[in-house]
């Protein structure tokens, strides 16, 4: 077997796996690494170039400078100011929510800034009577096209920056994309005022103010599930460790919350492994369905000395309680994909218990401990108002989606937003004049934040997404590895091959259909590194500019609105906009091939060949 034909075999298997996503995007990434040296195109230390260069460490910076921005409050501001001038004007809400996702999507995570206003979004939606879904695809769409307007937007920006650079040629300034994002922008907010009319018709969801059990009982089909049994003197369950009774395991019983002391001075305990129960206590009990639909309260409550008492309706609706309720959501990026809640050893890992699940917008009928996670799903959670702040910092494995209006939602360093707003203004002066290198400036400016403590190391390491970093470390070999076989040229020359005597426009279009096809597939960091050497060799070949082609792959790789696994945004916006997958072809299809139309009027306009 021919070096290519290796190479292109390796290529061929790495699309496949990440299409299935097993493994894990990142493993496939670190196969790869291992598995290219052995053809022997390229050495092992060319394979680990990737961890050396410098665009790298400047994605992991801006994770860094966005969390900072999370945790002052920054983001959240903006979305209290959103909801104070917008007010119920469905169309005002539109525009005013996709100028500012991106806006702020300039400058830190798209999925991070989707992941912050998915609360806010719907929110809005509940207060102005609106369908959630009408506002959740622009969320998306503005998210997405937010990495069209600088360089540091999105990852592929960088990857297709770099291979400029690598190449010989002078990088992409700062706001070379902005010409591009901003009427792509204003296309897509025009075309979100029309196509709205085809999302969640139907009258507006009816949000609880309060995120009470009784209000997400008929939600995650809870009902019938909740026991509440208390514990006389001589119960065989008094004086025992919760580690020992393991209830889950012999009753199907999940405790909830624990009821301790007298009816004027009650308080409710999170049961933890080493919680000892006292007569007395009253149990908080979610009985599952799968291995316990023979349970019968009454029988067991006789077995252990319990006294069944009436389920009021009103669980954990005191402020003044130590324990709350939360909806999470299980992001792409998520650890614990494919794992049960038991195995993810949940209520030790985050001290919070899972009481329901859907998946997408359909509740998980039984056990929901024994039921593998998907990318996408909700749960609901039950634990301490501490816990479930300390999980607002965690947006890798699971993301925070809605809080009881009685939850304070103060983050941790608010009053510290002047310092890391003035450092973000700090690291883009110093970007866009070019006073110091791009990843030096980022650096810097989170050793401020640091410096002021707008985040803290512990927050800085949880921020970076080293998921994504991998991945780009382990696809940068195959651009070097094709390019020495001679694959790069050979797929540059298929292309101007099936467009024999085209325009340049028309070769403009058909980079982006393919690298927006590509994309379907794989991950669209990894089609920027595929898709640049090529888009460059093209332009080479034709005696033309390589910036005109290299930013075309660049705006393509953003235009991923077509389905809901063609980016994480996407998948994370599926639930609480209620959408289907035929949403995202009926709305996304459309607005890529207006992208592209725009592409190639924009592009040679800016960027002559």
């Amino acid at each position: 077997m021919s070096p290519l034909a290796m190479v292109l075999a390796l290529l061929g298997a790495a699309v496949v796996l990440f299409a299935l996503n097993r493994p894990r995007m990142d493993v496939v990434a670190v196969i790869m690494m291992v598995a290219l040296p052995m053809t022997g195109v390229i050495t092992m230390s060319e394979a680990l170039v990737g961890l050396s260069d410098p665009n790298i460490v400047l994605i992991a910076a801006l994770f860094v400078i966005g969390e900072a921005l999370v945790r002052t409050g920054v983001a959240q501001r903006l979305g209290d100011w959103l909801t104070a001038r917008a007010g119920a004007s469905e169309a005002k809400l539109i525009f005013l929510l996709m100028v500012i996702v991106a806006g702020v999507g300039s400058f830190m995570s798209s999925t991070g800034v989707v992941a912050i206003f998915i609360p806010i979004v719907l929110r809005i939606a509940r207060n102005a009577r609106i369908p959630a879904g009408r506002l959740m695809m622009p969320l998306s769409m503005a998210a997405l096209i937010s990495g069209m307007m600088t360089l540091v937007a999105t990852a592929p920006n960088l990857v297709v920056h770099s291979e400029l650079m690598r190449q010989g040629h002078e990088g992409f300034s700062f706001f070379a994309f902005t010409p591009f994002g901003v009427p792509i922008l204003v296309l897509a907010i025009l075309y979100m005022l029309v196509a709205r009319r085809f999302l969640a018709p139907g009258p507006a969801p009816e949000l609880p103010e309060r995120a009470v059990l009784t209000g997400w009982v008929a939600d995650y089909d809870l009902a019938g599930r909740e026991h509440r049994l208390r514990l006389r003197p001589g119960s065989t369950l008094a004086g025992k460790r919760l580690d020992t009774l393991d209830l889950r395991a012999s009753a199907g019983l999940n405790i909830v919350a624990i009821e301790r002391g007298s009816r004027f001075r009650r308080k409710l305990i999170h049961p933890r492994a080493e919680t000892v129960l006292e007569p007395g206590d009253i149990l908080l009990i979610d009985q599952r369905k799968n291995g316990a639909s023979d349970f019968d309260p009454d029988s067991f409550a006789q077995a252990h000395d319990l006294i069944v008492l009436p389920v009021s309706g009103q669980w954990f609706t005191d402020t003044a309680q130590e324990i709350g309720m939360a909806q999470i959501i299980v992001p792409p990026t998520s650890r614990l994909i494919g794992r049960t809640v038991t195995q993810a050893r949940f209520r030790s890992s985050y001290d919070l218990s899972v009481i329901g699940m859907k998946h997408g917008t359909k509740p998980v009928p039984d056990s929901v401990l024994d039921e593998p996670l998907r990318a996408g799903d909700t749960l609901l959670t039950v634990g301490p108002w501490r816990a479930i702040r300390k999980l607002a910092d965690e947006r890798r494995d699971l993301i925070l989606l809605d809080l009881p209006a009685e939850a304070d939602e103060a983050v941790p360093a608010r009053h510290r937003a002047p310092l890391a707003i003035g450092v973000l203004a700090l690291v883009v002066v110093l970007m866009v004049w070019g006073i110091v290198p791009n990843v030096q400036a980022a650096l810097f400016g989170c050793l401020l934040l640091g410096l002021f403590r707008c985040i803290d190391m512990g927050g800085a390491y949880r921020s970076i997404h080293w998921q994504s970093l991998i991945l780009i470390v382990g696809m940068l070999p195959f651009s070097l590895a094709l390019q020495r076989t001679g694959g790069v040229e050979i797929a540059a020359q298929a292309l101007l091959g099936a467009l024999d005597g085209a325009s340049p426009q028309l070769v403009l279009a058909a980079i982006f259909a393919a690298t927006a096809a590509l994309s379907l597939f794989i991950s669209n960091t990894a089609t920027a590194v595929l898709m640049a050497p090529v888009a460059l060799a093209v332009a080479s070949a034709l005696d033309a500019s390589p910036y005109p082609f290299a930013m075309t792959v660049a705006l393509a790789a953003s235009a991923a609105f077509m389905t809901p696994v063609s980016s994480p945004v996407n998948t994370l916006v599926v639930g609480p906009g209620n959408y289907r997958f035929a949403d995202f072809l009926r709305i996304g299809v459309p607005f890529a091939v207006i992208c592209m139309l725009a592409s190639m009027v924009l592009v040679p306009l800016v960027l002559p060949f």
